[in-house]
């Protein structure tokens, strides 16, 4: 079995939102019901291979027992950066460990492979992190558990946050709220289920058409690539979401028509969220406030441009090891540090901004640039 993937999941998920729903009509509580299920359908689809269903069963054991360590230290000695820190680059290890795994020369090892730990590891960072914060200040085990393995977000996120995701989570909504809730997921499940079972095959398919290295099969492999990746991926996001909300949990929605985007900021702010807004968060905005503290540069400006360079570029390793996943990092990373530059620097940009022919301009090249980015993520043209 595989997340909103064959027959016998859906069958199965259909099954689990119907015994949902009458809960939620009879205004019962879903947290117990959340928690069993999550439980396992995480069993079942990790099931099938025994190796991944250990590894998952030793990465939840190993971070479970950082966040409660952290926590017992933080309450100790207080807000100690060398403690903060290194408790963050131990629960970052498996999945290092799991990336490292993808290179030719260490795939024997073959540590900590199974599906989600790229994203139950953003989740887990998130708790230490807002820990040393002090905006967390104690994390229970079935809370934990609760939000580590909430199963239509498991695998590919849309990323949420603790503490949001526990409001919901406690909250008992009246019969009312929650059949809207389970309206609204119903309708994003469906329009999840279309977009990636119908409009991403129909843009891979033509994909396939464009295998051949011309420039011309390049420039229609990177459109029908790109379109093929958005509606895969929203697909899939959309039915997370979906599911979410018809079990009670209102997952923030993952993609906002990201391909009418004037610039590449305004990309980010539209496409994969909750993974920009956890990099911007967590990576970004840190980076930055050390930066300043430390005076490493002579502008904010500059400070800016470097920040969206390292914020990418572990973007992209976050990806993936291969070549094609670090450039693609490295290439938005790029594009936005150019883009925060012009856009604080250009008379041209504060002089026609606000202007129609500027605005369809700055689409035109924005939708060109994503698109080649997409071809290089896509490691189509990478030979290396």
């Amino acid at each position: 079995m595989s997340f909103y993937s064959g027959a016998p999941f859906f069958g199965t998920l259909i099954l689990l939102l119907l015994f949902a729903l009458i809960l939620g009509c009879m205004e019962r509580s879903l947290h117990w019901y959340n928690l069993i299920v999550s439980g396992v359908m995480v069993v079942c689809v990790l099931g099938g291979n025994l190796t991944a269903l250990a590894y998952f069963a030793g990465y939840f054991l190993i971070e479970w027992m950082l966040v409660r360590g952290y926590e017992y230290i933080r309450k100790k000695y207080g807000r100690k950066a060398a403690f903060y820190r290194s408790f963050v680059l131990l629960s970052i290890l498996p999945l290092a460990l799991c990336k490292l795994c993808d290179l030719p020369w260490l795939k024997e090892m073959n540590l900590f492979q199974f599906t989600g730990i790229s994203y139950l590891t953003f989740r887990v960072v998130q708790i230490i992190i807002e820990l040393y914060d002090g905006t967390i200040e104690e994390v229970k085990i079935l809370d934990f558990s609760a939000f580590l393995i909430f199963f239509p977000t498991f695998s590919c996120g849309p990323i949420d946050r603790s503490r949001r995701f526990l409001e919901d989570y406690h909250n008992v909504p009246g019969r009312r709220e929650y059949l809207e809730r389970f309206g609204i997921g119903l309708q994003k499940l469906v329009l999840g289920a279309a977009y990636k079972f119908v409009f991403a095959d129909f843009f891979y398919q033509i994909m396939n058409q464009f295998m051949n290295r011309t420039a011309g099969n390049m420039v229609c492999y990177a459109y029908s690539y790109g379109f093929y990746m958005f509606f895969d991926f929203a697909g899939y996001s959309l039915m997370a979401v979906g599911t979410g909300y018809m079990l009670g949990i209102c997952v923030p929605d993952n993609f906002k028509k990201p391909f009418i985007s004037r610039d590449m900021k305004e990309f980010w702010a539209r496409w994969h969220i909750s993974l920009s807004e956890w990099f911007r968060d967590f990576v970004f905005s840190r980076f930055m406030m050390l930066s300043m503290h430390k005076k490493w540069f002579k502008s904010r400006l500059n400070g800016a441009a470097a920040g969206f360079l390292i914020n990418m570029l572990v973007m992209g390793v976050w990806h993936g090891l291969t070549v094609h996943y670090i450039l693609y990092g490295l290439y938005h990373g790029i594009l936005l540090a150019v883009t925060e530059i012009y856009q604080k620097k250009s008379k041209l940009y504060k002089k026609y901004k606000k202007k129609t022919w500027y605005a369809l301009a700055s689409w035109g090249i924005t939708l060109n640039l994503v698109m080649f980015g997409f071809l290089i993520f896509s490691g189509h043209f990478i030979t290396i």
